[in-house]
């Protein structure tokens, strides 16, 4: 048995053309290995392939080549396996309005084949916080509780690996923080999660290995700490007992800036510049300091980095 929940190799899917509109090449070679147990964080850019990625893990799309393999099961070796393993928690809320939250979990475990002995309708309700309306229209619940039955209906067939796409997104501060508190119980009982979010943040908390795709390609997978240690860049801010006489000193190969409020910014690489040679030369310049404190580059600045890069190189090449 492999020791990944999801191998992925050579992925590539091509849409047909429609009308005048050419054929897209949504994926294209993906290799991806996710860990078993991890929370694995699947980011890019909207058009950037993650949805087709997803869809076809999930069995909704035919992939053109490659090949899948899920919880140890191949896709088109064992297909009914393969999307067993495997739970979806879509972004688009898509309920029937007339099934109650019990009804839409109990077809679900139908449709997965699950014997009635063996759902757990009821414990998976008070999980994401349903029990009190689990006999109500769905059409009633508000946008908050239809995500939390898109999660409980990924979890009825216990799968191995879940995914969360855009779980978080237009929901509340409490909701979040009530996902999130489930996710890490599911993945302390050995829950693959694959997430896929905007709010980088979230990704940079939660995550231990990361993926970024960007016009159908992986363009690098690490684990979360590798990917921050990526940026050289550093920030030393400094807070001046009063403002500088003779404005910010100039140092080679440092951008100083002055921050609402008074704070004094300086960027520099880490490989060119320490900050204690910022602070002496702070010191020269006849600045007295209050407070100094450092700002390290966020998975947001790899982000952008990254995909601005890979959007560049691209550009070149098409010329």
């Amino acid at each position: 048995m492999s020791r990944n929940a999801i191998e992925i190799t050579g992925l590539t899917k091509t849409y047909a053309a429609q009308g005048n509109s050419p054929a897209k090449e949504a994926l294209k070679g993906i290799d991806l290995t996710i860990p078993r147990g991890a929370i694995f964080g699947l980011l890019g850019p909207n058009g950037a392939g993650k949805s087709t990625l997803i869809n076809i893990l999930a069995g909704l799309v035919n992939k053109t080549a490659g090949q899948v393999s899920i919880w140890g099961f191949d896709q088109d070796v064992n297909p009914r396996q393969s999307r067993a393993a495997i739970g979806v928690m879509p972004q688009e809320l898509n309920l029937d309005p007339f099934f109650s939250p019990r009804g839409a979990m109990e077809v679900q475990a139908g449709l997965y084949g699950i014997p009635r002995s063996q759902r757990r309708t009821d414990e998976i309700l008070a999980m994401v916080g349903l029990s009190d309306k689990a006999d109500a229209y769905a059409r009633s619940l508000s946008g908050g509780m239809r995500r939390r039955l898109l999660l409980g209906k990924a979890l009825v067939h216990h799968p191995h690996v879940l995914v969360l796409d855009e779980p978080t997104a237009g929901v509340d501060i409490e909701l979040r923080q009530m996902l999130w508190r489930n996710v890490r119980k599911l993945n302390d009982d050995g829950m693959t999660i694959i997430l896929t979010t905007h709010y980088l943040e979230e990704a940079q908390e939660m995550c231990d290995e990361i993926a970024i795709v960007n016009h159908g390609e992986k363009i690098v997978q690490d684990s979360t700490a590798n990917l921050l240690a990526r940026l050289d860049a550093k920030t030393l801010v400094i807070t001046p007992e009063s403002a500088p006489l003779n404005g910010l000193p100039t140092i080679p190969g440092v951008t100083a800036t002055q921050r609402p409020g008074g704070a004094l910014a300086f960027a520099y690489s880490r490989a060119e510049t320490s900050p204690g040679a910022i602070l002496d030369r702070v010191r020269d310049a006849g600045i007295t300091l209050r407070d100094v404190a450092t700002e390290e580059p966020d998975l947001e600045d790899v982000f952008l980095a990254l995909t601005h890069a890979q959007t560049q190189n691209l550009a070149k090449s098409d010329r």
